[in-house]
């Protein structure tokens, strides 16, 4: 049309990146903590078992913080092109969680040995507990803070 201004077509912008959340040692050690005593806090009220209300804040809360502490203070440390950054997280985050469960199941079974001798817990059923308790909160706690910390890591670009 004579007169008529010429329109330019606008295009989207590009999306930028979004640069992957940061890895914060404190907020994983505090949800690791505070999602299992959580947890299994309601499953001992639920159920009523007394001893599952005290393991919720001791033994299965407690180590799951302590394992997300060794486990994010360890990825913190590794080198960018270590290969626990360039192999897939699936495998990484078993790999770790399944590693920190046998470690615990060793602690657990020598615990519920052993502990029993001592006279104070010969009675208790707290000891009997660490067969369990200690391998699968070390599991969670160390894939999931596997996983996180994988996560937080910048992705490698790949030309097409």
């Amino acid at each position: 049309m004579p007169g008529a201004t010429p329109t330019t077509e606008r295009r989207p912008a590009a999306p930028a990146t979004a640069a992957p959340p940061r890895f914060v040692l404190w907020r994983e050690v505090l949800v690791a903590y505070a999602a299992p005593a959580v947890m299994a806090g309601i499953g001992g009220f639920a159920t009523g078992q007394s001893e599952l209300k005290i393991a919720a804040v001791t033994t299965i809360a407690g180590t799951s913080a302590l394992v997300a502490t060794l486990v994010g203070l360890r990825h913190r440390r590794r080198r960018a092109g270590s290969w626990a950054t360039r192999g897939p997280a699936p495998l990484l985050a078993i790999a770790f969680g399944l590693g920190a469960a046998a470690v615990a199941l060793a602690i657990g079974w020598a615990g519920a040995q052993w502990l029993p001798r001592i006279p104070a817990l010969a009675d208790s059923p707290w000891p009997g507990r660490l067969r369990l308790d200690l391998p699968l909160s070390s599991l969670i706690a160390a894939t999931m803070t596997t996983w996180r910390w994988r996560a937080s890591l910048p992705r490698p670009h790949r030309a097409h």
